[in-house]
């Protein structure tokens, strides 16, 4: 429903209050395992062994916050060339390599052959997509690896967190052997804080595949090896405790908590920054969304300012926009890729993206305001949207005004199926689509404003007039019809005569059906419009 509350920032937290890095950090964690292929929170109860190794190993406060936040960061490279890895290789990578991304040169490289070919193809034609595709996943690894590394750096200092921690990530995929896929460094010469990291990763994800013995087991052989055998002999000497894990329970909560303090603070432009950081991990899933999430949360919040939505409600807006796409990593890769019309099942991952960008913001008190703006960008007012099908009034104006934006940003990108369209035809698109009854028509005006393209011309549900449908919305807000009068500078007798032609066509005798059918139709007025109140009881 469209009322006062939608437009402000009341609902969210103030602008200015600072929020926990952590907070962020670990809801893109989250993300990071849909991206991997790993259950909910891996990521977090990796952390967790991490800073359970960081106590027992006695390290200072500088190393144990090094450590905390490496570790939630260390798969946030996953979208890095996502594209190029769903080409090269056919099956999952998370499944075959990373059980032996420690191991030995041979097991990894058996590790990388598995994962090759295309899954429930032939024996024959598995084997030759091996042999082709080899060659290439042998060129790219390097710098796939190397961008890897970069780009976790570069989101940990969107995030807001400090220089010594981007350099740590640096050092994600060496060895305490050196022998590194990218040699940069061995033994002493790899940050202490990254050497607790690769136990702790490979020992919660052996955990997951074989139990907790079998975890003790890998890492006790790869001592000396891959890992630091100081950090080694600490998990193997006391793995009951570290690796002791509720397999039911959450542990967002336990994560957070496991912060050394003081925890870093985000707040204004630098929470903002945060934002678009991950909204960037998520858009680096395909070449063709790249700036995507960016160039919506502009746009949606031009667009409310358009509507002469408050300070606050324009922030809310944006922030939202900037998150919208999280779920897009849930998706397998390839999808994006694809010129051809969907399967079924393809489209159904599809489908469920806003859920999946819902699920990751609702950990996070400060996120989850933001979810039910973001999860809906893909929602339409006669509920033929995704995923949950809302319409009407279900949807509120922010809803309503990002999936418009994001559906005009979207017009005018590349895809693999279609060329991008002239701002002027995704215009009239727009337009088309809310004549259609699927978005809103007051919120396609504002977002081909904001554009900089010409109003469209747009027809009003059940032949309403342009003047028919203002006074309707304001109905809607509780105006009386001197108050409509008052603020369209019209005189009662004509007010009054707007409103029983508008009864008249939309069918309705009362305020209250009138209420609604603006909810369902996108009619509500908004703005610095008056609401009726209630006498206030003493």
């Amino acid at each position: 429903m469209r009322g006062e509350e939608s437009q402000s920032g009341d609902h969210v937290r103030a602008e200015g209050e600072p929020v926990r890095a952590a907070e962020l950090i670990a809801a893109l964690c989250l993300a990071t395992d849909l991206g991997m292929g790993f259950p909910f929170e891996h990521g977090l109860q990796s952390t967790l062994i991490a800073m359970r190794l960081a106590d027992r190993l006695g390290v200072d406060h500088e190393t144990a916050s090094q450590t905390y936040h490496a570790c939630l960061l260390s798969h946030s490279g996953c979208t890095t060339d996502a594209h190029v890895t769903a080409e090269v290789f056919g099956d999952s990578l998370t499944a075959h390599l990373h059980p032996v991304m420690y191991g030995t040169r041979r097991e990894v490289m058996t590790g990388i052959v598995r994962a090759l070919p295309d899954p429930g193809r032939a024996a024959p034609v598995r084997a030759l997509q091996v042999a082709r595709r080899l060659p290439r996943a042998a060129r790219e690894q390097r710098p796939h690896l190397a961008a890897m590394c970069e780009v976790a750096g570069m989101l940990a200092d969107g995030l807001g967190l400090s220089p010594s921690v981007q350099g740590l990530l640096a050092h994600l995929t060496e060895r305490w052997d050196g022998k590194g896929p990218l040699g940069r460094a061995r033994g002493e010469e790899i940050p202490l804080p990254m050497r607790i990291v690769h136990v702790a990763t490979d020992a919660a994800f052996q955990r997951l595949l074989g139990g907790a013995e079998h975890a003790v087991r890998l890492v006790r052989e790869r001592a000396g090896h891959a890992f630091d055998p100081e950090v080694a002999a600490c998990l193997t000497d006391d793995a009951t405790t570290i690796l002791a894990l509720d397999p039911p329970a959450s542990v967002w909560e336990e994560t957070l908590e496991g912060e050394p303090r003081p925890p870093p603070m985000l707040a204004g432009e630098a929470l903002d920054r945060a934002l678009a950081a991950m909204g960037d991990f998520a858009d680096l899933v395909s070449p063709y969304l790249a700036g995507h999430s960016l160039g919506v949360a502009q746009l949606a919040a031009a667009a409310a300012r358009h509507c002469r939505i408050d300070d606050a409600g324009v922030t809310a807006i944006r922030r939202a926009a900037l998150v919208h796409d999280l779920g897009r990593v849930a998706v397998q890769p390839r999808i994006w890729q694809e010129p051809r019309p969907l399967s079924a099942h393809e489209w159904e991952q599809v489908r469920l993206h806003p859920y999946q960008t819902e699920r990751v913001l609702a950990r996070s008190p400060f996120l989850s305001a933001l979810g039910a703006v973001a999860g809906a960008h893909h929602e339409r007012l006669d509920g033929s949207g995704y995923h949950r099908g809302a319409a009407g009034a279900e949807l509120a104006l922010p809803a309503r005004l990002q999936a418009a934006a994001d559906a005009y940003h979207a017009m005018t990108e590349p895809r693999p199926y279609r060329e991008p369209l002239a701002p002027d035809r995704a215009a009239e698109e727009l337009a088309e689509a809310a004549n259609a009854g699927l978005l809103d028509a007051d919120a396609v005006t504002a977002v081909v404003a904001a554009a900089g393209q010409r109003a469209p011309r747009l027809e009003r549900p059940a032949g309403l007039t342009e003047r028919e449908a203002e006074v309707v919305g304001m109905l809607a807000r509780g105006l009386q019809t001197k108050q409509v009068a008052h603020a369209l500078g019209i005189s009662v007798k004509t007010a009054d005569r707007h409103v029983q032609n508008a009864y008249r066509k939309i069918g309705v005798s009362t305020r209250a059906a009138a209420t609604l059918f603006a909810m369902e139709h996108g009619l509500v007025a908004w703005g610095e419009l008056p609401i009726a109140r209630a006498p206030v009881r003493s």
